[in-house]
């Protein structure tokens, strides 16, 4: 057996803060989270139980015609509510989910929101995968249950390596479509600043899961700094461009541009019928108000 002083100092530090991570998010379930989760998301579908004879009342469409025809009298199909769900975490790890201007990275907080609903789902006994992606497909993990399992996921969240710089959420959704075949949690953790458009496949998607939508940003992205002449670099791909900052109308361009940007993301989600979390790696900003405020919505509106 290796010792654990030989790993590389890097595997160290994830190992440190994965197990940070754990013991944070699961402290958070359980005081907080857990409940909210169960009532949020009772469920993906119904399960055949049981045939009984039709009684005047009952729907019509539940009407088993095989066994009415077998037996000359009608029969009905019973049906229970499906308690195990599958969550899938599908984890943007292209080049910019590794900015953070202040002191934490996109992907270290997209980590830190998917290790909620992964204990979460641990704690409700429900099945837990990860599909991580840059402009390709970089690993999926096929959802199973148990807590090594979840540390495993938050292991590769934080840390696994990954071989592709951009953003191609056209492709992570195609993947998730033809991958996971039964109606799943579909948690999709990403800053969304893609190349394509995804418009299309997120409609798709929304159409056969239940899609949640994780916006993770950073404070610096959200508006030039008056520093006068900066080089600004791209992370994926490596395109550098100068701007003067000390000018308001490159500010303002760039404002305006961020806008647009926002807006028309807002539309897709809205017209997909996607819900959608904002994150902020601001340290001055807990994730805990989004988070519970995502979940005591869901929890009204499937109570209603």
């Amino acid at each position: 057996m290796p010792d654990p002083h030989d790993q590389p100092e890097n595997l160290r530090e994830i190992l440190r803060e994965v197990r940070k991570i754990e013991v944070t998010t699961r402290g958070l379930v359980q005081e907080s989270f857990g409940g909210e989760y169960h009532s949020s998301f009772k469920g993906q579908g119904m399960d055949f139980d049981d045939l009984r004879p039709y009684q005047p009342g009952d729907e019509v469409r539940t009407i088993d015609w095989n066994t009415t025809a077998r037996f000359g009298e009608p029969f009905i199909k019973k049906f229970v509510e499906e308690r195990e769900m599958t969550v899938l975490l599908v984890v943007d790890v292209s080049a910019s989910e590794g900015f953070g201007s202040i002191r934490s990275s996109k992907r270290t907080l997209a980590t830190k929101a998917g290790a909620v609903f992964a204990f979460s789902a641990l704690q409700n006994q429900d099945k837990v995968g990860l599909v991580m992606f840059s402009d390709e497909v970089e690993s999926y993990v096929p959802a199973r249950k148990g807590a090594g399992h979840v540390l495993r996921i938050i292991r590769d969240m934080l840390g696994a390596p990954t071989k592709g710089g951009g953003t191609n959420l056209t492709q992570a959704l195609e993947f998730v479509m033809k991958a996971v075949k039964k109606k799943s949690l579909v948690i999709l953790l990403s800053d969304f600043l893609a190349a394509d458009d995804f418009e299309k496949e997120l409609r798709l998607a929304a159409m056969k899961h239940d899609v949640v939508a994780v916006q993770i940003t950073d404070p610096a992205e959200e508006e030039l700094p008056l520093a006068g002449r900066l080089t600004l670099h791209d992370a994926e791909t490596h395109e550098q461009i100068a701007v003067d900052t000390s000018k308001p109308s490159v500010r303002e361009a760039y404002a305006r541009n961020r806008r647009r940007w926002r807006e028309k993301l807002e539309v897709d989600f809205r017209r997909a019928g996607i819900d959608r979390i904002e994150l902020t790696t601001d340290p001055r900003t807990s994730i805990l108000p989004a988070l519970h405020t995502f979940f005591r919505r869901r929890g009204a509106h499937s109570h209603a």
